[in-house]
């Protein structure tokens, strides 16, 4: 049996896939139900579904494939989880998917990087039959498929079900915000349903995030709120996440779901605007209430009113009292420099919980990324930083030479475009254990391909610091130089698919810092790079004092 190994999405969407939050689906989506939902937010037998849900495979697998045979879908561990039936295999128009799905084909929104730049060409549709869950070892507690959730509520006697969807800690806004919704809908109960899945890249991780929302219960009233946790990848779809998110909470047994401004939404476009109007999921949700059979919630933004020393919604302040706020951005200030949070703003456990996963940036794990062509000087600058770094004595260090990874763990790899970039994701893997551990990676190697070094970029800058430095030294300098004899070799043609004569190298487009060794010397390389870290914050340098000591007149 052919077996597909599923990226961390493709993991998420199946476990709801066989738990029934994703009900009606019983798989991935064949072609039909995929059309139809481009189209019209409907499944084929016109059941509300405004997300496709599929599996996108590469283009080797999907060749290898033929309707009504079965393949195994296997987790990250290689666990077998479930068996899919193959119905059909297609190339999908991926920009139309972002137009009707995302309302852009902007890659600024992280939904459309992913569909455009990450997902595999082809799809696979057809049903799955369950072999096994994923298997979660933290929190187990709070994870409840959707029927352990209905039976928990029929148990306790609870029928108005409050869902609150959330991929942020909660301070006291959200609280605020919630405890209106308890008030609003008589004989209710709260269920915080945070998802802790696939978020917007660059939030804060879901350990973190539960930790918050377990501290938080304590002020709602005894017995009127539960938490559970929701293993969704998120699209950041704005309008259409939203209704697909109430679809979800109506399967967990949900009656009741709030919506808030700008539900979903990813941020702002390449243009510096939104993707979406701040209401419009509210107006789309709200809309299908009625053919969900769940009750919206619509709250505008709560705000302090510093006057009254209390939360209202922006809608009540009175012309003559003060709206105080705090940006997401100001409170990720607030935490990296360790400056005071306002205390009407968070709660003191919370504020705890964060602090202790925001450390100062000179506390902080760092991936430096060389790239350049062969000869152009990449290890010497990092062997010349490493020492530096190791003179200082502030972090653990660690170099990762091209070479020396080759030779070390990826010895059996050729130097196709393909075998490349494996080559590259592994000096990334490693870089990215480094950072999260808090030391500093020194990858020095040629990773002639700018989508595998963004690919890298992405994954190592959720867990620290992360610089790519293109050593720009002119590919007929480095031909001059030669170190290794590679490049006549290589103009003999001994050496085949070799970087900057037979093979291409793609400049750098976001290199953070730009070396050219013919205009500048190591020593100077590595100063210029160690001002960079410093004042981004990264380093600390205490300036050496010389003492002389004299000797002793005897």
């Amino acid at each position: 049996m052919k077996k597909w190994l599923l990226t961390s999405r493709q993991l998420c969407d199946l476990e709801l896939l066989l738990n029934g939050g994703f009900a009606p689906l019983t798989g991935f989506l064949a072609q039909a139900d995929y059309n139809n939902i481009i189209k019209n937010n409907r499944l084929a037998d016109g059941s509300l579904w405004p997300m496709p849900i599929t599996l996108d495979v590469d283009a080797a697998f999907a060749e290898s494939l033929s309707a009504g045979e079965t393949i195994g879908l296997h987790g990250e561990d290689n666990t077998l989880l479930a068996h899919l039936t193959v119905a059909e295999v297609w190339c999908p128009d991926k920009n139309a998917e972002a137009q009707a799905v995302f309302g852009s084909d902007d890659i600024a929104h992280p939904g459309i990087h992913y569909l455009l730049k990450q997902a595999k060409p082809y799809y696979v549709g057809g049903t799955v039959t369950q072999v096994a869950l994923p298997k979660h070892y933290d929190f187990t507690a709070l994870r409840h498929t959707p029927q352990q959730l209905k039976q928990g509520f029929a148990q306790n006697g609870w029928r108005n079900i409050i869902a609150f969807q959330t991929r942020n800690p909660l301070h006291r806004a959200h609280v605020e915000m919630t405890l209106r919704a308890l008030h609003e809908v008589e004989d209710s109960y709260l269920l915080l349903h945070p998802v802790v899945g696939m978020t917007k890249p660059g939030d804060i991780d879901h350990y973190t995030r539960v930790r918050c929302y377990q501290s938080v219960l304590p002020y709602y009233p005894q017995g009127r709120a539960a938490l559970s946790l929701l293993p969704l990848a998120m699209r950041m779809a704005g309008p259409k996440e939203a209704l697909w998110h109430a679809l979800i909470r109506k399967n967990y047994g949900a009656t009741h779901f709030i919506v808030g401004r700008d539900h979903a939404g990813p941020g702002q476009n390449s243009l510096g605007k939104p993707f979406y109007d701040v209401y419009a999921a509210q107006t789309l949700v709200k809309n299908h209430e009625k053919e969900i059979g769940l009750q919206v919630l619509t709250f505008s933004e709560m705000v302090y009113a510093k006057e009254k020393q209390i939360y209202v919604l922006a809608t009540e302040l009175r012309a003559d009292e003060t709206a105080l706020t705090i940006s997401g951005t100001q409170l990720r200030n607030a935490l990296n420099n360790h400056t005071a949070i306002p205390s009407w703003f968070s709660y003191p456990e919370v504020e705890r919980e964060l602090r202790r996963s925001y450390k100062p940036k000179n506390k902080q794990g760092l991936t430096l990324f060389f790239t350049g062509l062969s000869g152009a000087g990449k290890s010497t600058i990092a062997n010349a930083l490493h020492a530096k770094l190791m003179e200082m004595g502030e972090h653990s260090i660690v170099l990762l030479d091209g070479d020396i990874v080759r030779r070390e763990l990826a010895s059996e790899l050729g130097f196709s475009e393909e075998d490349r970039n494996t080559n590259i994701r592994r000096v990334g893997y490693v870089a990215s254990l480094i950072t999260e551990l808090g030391g500093i990676a020194l990858c020095a190697a040629i990773a002639p391909y700018e989508k595998i070094r963004k690919e890298i970029r992405d994954k190592i800058s959720c867990k620290g610091g992360y610089f790519e430095i293109y050593v720009s030294t002119p590919l007929a300098v480095c031909e001059e130089r030669d170190p290794k004899g590679l490049y006549v070799s290589a103009r003999a043609g001994k050496i085949a698919q070799f970087t900057g004569i037979s093979a291409p190298y793609e400049e750098p487009q976001e290199a953070d810092i730009v070396i050219d060794t013919t205009k500048m010397s190591v020593d100077t390389a590595v100063s210029v790079i160690l001002q960079q870290l410093r004042v981004a914050g990264y380093l600390i340098v205490a300036q050496a004092t010389a003492t002389v000591l004299e000797a002793e007149t005897v």
